[in-house]
């Protein structure tokens, strides 16, 4: 278990990392919601069938294209509760499908761990997962976005994203 959480923690730090380490960009490059070295913030609720998630997680764009991010869940269900960890790697299909920038539609894995703090004794296996999802961008920095798939990911999950 500690090496799983180890391997988690790293993959977080080096992604933290290496988007801070890119250079931002100032130009625009394609039609990509975000450029190399942005952040966005994104939180919500998920769907799960051992209760309702509620996330928050910060996208990293190592490229026009790509996106990396760390996740956090917390997790309140009938028979217990516990905390997701996880991580996301997303590419985004704008570019590709010449696709206006203020919709976004994507595709990735995760993966993650659970974490359980009542009703539940030890640590959930390592989660992993794919994910498919949209965003729609209604001004410069907020958008809503819908996300379906499984793993650390969820069933599925709805929320709210802002450009940092």
């Amino acid at each position: 278990m500690k090496k799983i959480v180890l391997l988690i923690s790293l993959l977080m730090v080096s992604a933290f990392t290496y988007a801070q380490a890119v250079d931002s960009g100032s130009g625009s490059v394609g039609k990509a919601p975000l450029y190399t070295g942005q952040k966005q913030i994104n939180f919500g609720l998920g769907l799960d069938t051992d209760g309702l998630p509620i996330y928050a997680q910060l996208d990293f764009a190592v490229s026009p294209d790509i996106t990396v991010s760390p996740m956090v869940a917390l997790t309140a269900g009938n028979a217990y509760s516990f905390t997701t960890l996880g991580a996301h790697g997303d590419y985004h299909f704008n570019s590709l499908l010449d696709i206006p920038s203020n919709w976004d539609f994507y595709a990735g894995v995760n993966l993650g761990f659970r974490f359980y703090l009542s009703g539940h004794s030890g640590t959930g296996p390592l989660d992993l997962g794919l994910q498919v999802g949209g965003r729609y961008y209604w001004d410069q920095n907020w958008g809503i976005n819908l996300e379906f798939g499984g793993g650390a990911g969820f069933g599925g999950r709805v929320g709210v994203s802002r450009k940092l």
